[in-house]
């Protein structure tokens, strides 16, 4: 790869001796960021990390890439960067610098389809997106494969490119999503791909010098309202992230996103 952007996401872990647990997450950028603003595939827009409501024995880490992502925005849809590599950071022991669990993203692509320029035809994708995840323990130095091949799922074009004999002929879109979450060999489910954007703002207060909440009685907008975003998400049994590998009640979360 001629340029690696290598994208830090560094989440602090602590144990809570107390009997409630506290989460605190910082929002990163959408598109306020002017150091990114012009590489949008590399632009991190919120982390979430969360004790899994399915599931409390675990914690989901989310990651969201690529801000403003219109649906329609064909042919040339948006996906995750094949010269970006995306990382997520854990530092479960504040004692000792640097961060002890790593999780490594690599995106490739294939042309499954190159006498076309629809992104799906005949059961194939244009534009095939795949990836690797590799799990560091010590800190980076060494790295094992987790995924390999996941899938990462084309966009929710229309009925007629997912669901009927044309397109990929699948049952509904959130087929596609279900069988693209992934076990990795050390145990995490894993999804990559698009899905909408979350996180309420109203942009178009805020930027106008401050104007949220609306004054004069003005009602606020979401201005990512139906946009779209990339997420790695990560669902972590807590015993891995815990540095004495055991299970743990209490958590104490903080994220930054650094380039």
């Amino acid at each position: 790869m001629n340029h690696i952007l290598f994208i830090r996401l560094k989440l602090l872990l602590t144990v809570v001796a107390i009997l409630w647990a506290t989460l605190s997450v910082r929002a990163s950028s959408h598109r306020e960021a002017p150091l990114i603003a012009n590489d949008p595939l590399a632009d991190n827009t919120d982390v979430y990390a969360f004790r899994s409501p399915d599931d409390p024995n675990t914690v989901t880490l989310i990651a969201n890439y690529i801000p403003g992502q219109l649906a329609q925005g064909g042919p040339n849809y948006y996906s995750f960067g094949t010269n970006i590599r995306y990382e997520i950071h854990v530092d479960n022991d504040a004692t000792v610098p640097g961060d002890e669990i790593i999780y490594r993203f690599t995106f490739s692509k294939t042309n499954q389809d190159p006498t076309t320029f629809f992104n799906i035809r005949l059961g194939a994708e244009n534009l095939k997106t795949t990836y690797l995840c590799e799990r560091s323990t010590d800190g980076g130095v060494t790295f094992q494969p987790v995924v390999q091949d996941g899938i990462v799922p084309p966009p929710n074009i229309g009925p007629r490119s997912i669901q009927s004999s044309v397109g990929l002929g699948v049952l509904s879109y959130e087929t596609l999503l279900q069988q693209a979450i992934a076990t990795a060999t050390t145990g995490e489910k894993i999804y990559c791909g698009p899905v909408d954007d979350p996180f309420f703002v109203d942009l178009g207060g805020i930027f106008d010098l401050g104007d949220s909440p609306r004054q004069n009685g003005g009602t606020p907008r979401d201005g990512l309202s139906c946009l779209n975003v990339h997420s790695i998400a990560i669902q972590v049994p807590i015993a891995t992230l815990q540095k004495t590998a055991k299970a743990w009640t209490k958590l104490l979360l903080s994220s930054t996103a650094i380039l």
